[in-house]
């Protein structure tokens, strides 16, 4: 008997992928063993939409089990025609109501986690050698897109800010410090290269704004949603990308750029060129940003003279923009090789 066993994927339980009749069987005997069908479903896809292998499994099964009497799936099943039998039998029950049966189709609906006892049942009396097993089949019911985990962030923090305490009570204002905290953790994780930090990190920016869009859902004077944002987002990055998903073309990423301003230009219908520059933004950067808006535009714009460090710095980062350094990124840099040296320094008087 051939037993392929492996783990489902995301789910960290055991499966018996597919397990054939032992080579001396006769074609007759292997018929007579039956068939067990382990058929996942994904709660992140709507009930009702199974794959046509699942509706053809369901459809041909002499019996159809689920153990959770709540499973979503189960009203449209019904609806489709299809009774299912609320229970899920030991590995024992269902290896002899197959075999008794003269060759009985089973299956048996699970969730997406599967269910762990009665694989690994099957897996024990597939793996023992001594018993005449059914074919067993894993068949996804339904798979998961990409992105489908966003949901579970989404029904995650509905939760949390109903029966939480602290979160329930936070204000859009309240958090402002934790995703500035949070935007910085990601970009030492960036500059470290460190990769598992970064996909943390990256999980805890997403956080902040799943937070802050779920506050806003119960503003009472102007609510928005996940949704709300997420659509915002998508029509922007489809109005500026006119060169994929339009009839404009891009050759270049100086190409790209410029479509990207027209297009903001046109949205805005800003006065100046400083409008929507954030001066709450690192000082650096923000010049950084000023010097970039105005050679954008083309503008000759003569620094400010003044004494003391400020004009000096000032006179910099303009400098630095110019030459196509991200001055804040530059000193950041420096500073860490600062950092270092302190180190040094220490270990040495240590010594």
């Amino acid at each position: 008997m051939a037993a392929h066993l492996g783990r489902l994927p995301g789910a960290g339980v055991s499966y018996v992928a597919r397990v054939t009749a032992p080579d001396s069987a006769t074609p007759a005997d292997a018929a007579a063993t039956g068939r067990i069908v382990l058929l996942t479903t994904s709660h992140r896809v709507a009930p009702g939409l199974l794959s046509w292998p699942a509706w053809q499994a369901l459809r041909e099964a002499d019996r159809v089990l689920c153990g959770d009497p709540g499973h979503p799936q189960l009203p449209y099943l019904r609806e489709a025609g299809i009774t299912v039998e609320r229970a899920v039998p030991t590995a024992r029950e269902l290896v002899d109501h197959c075999r008794t049966g003269g060759g009985r189709s089973v299956v048996v609906i699970t969730s997406a986690e599967g269910e762990s006892e009665l694989t690994d049942g099957l897996a024990r009396l597939a793996g023992s050698g001594r018993e005449s097993m059914p074919d067993l089949e894993l068949l996804p019911g339904s798979y998961d897109l990409p992105g489908a985990r966003l949901l579970d962030l989404v029904q995650i923090m509905d939760r949390i800010r109903a029966e939480c305490p602290w979160s329930g009570t936070r204000t859009n204002a309240e958090l402002v410090k934790y995703g500035i905290e949070e935007a910085y953790e990601l970009v030492e994780a960036i500059e470290d290269g460190d990769r598992e930090a970064l996909r943390e990190e990256l999980g805890d920016v997403l956080l902040q704004v799943v937070f802050h869009a779920r506050i806003a859902e119960d503003d009472p004077e102007a609510p928005f949603s996940i949704d709300d944002v997420a659509g915002g987002i998508v029509d922007k990055l489809i109005h500026r990308h006119p060169h994929v998903f339009g009839e404009e073309a891009a050759e270049t990423p100086e190409d790209v750029k410029a479509h990207w301003l027209r297009t903001k230009a046109a949205e805005k219908q800003r006065t100046s060129v400083t409008e929507g520059v954030p001066l709450g933004q690192p000082a650096l950067a923000l010049t950084a940003k000023l010097a970039s808006r105005a050679r954008t535009a083309g503008l000759d714009v003569r620094l400010p003279e003044g004494e003391g460090i400020g004009y000096e710095l000032l006179a910099l980062a303009v400098r630095a923009e110019e030459q196509g350094i991200e001055p804040e990124t530059a000193l950041r840099a420096a500073a860490r090789a600062y950092r270092d040296a302190i180190r040094a320094a220490e270990d040495s008087a240590a010594r």
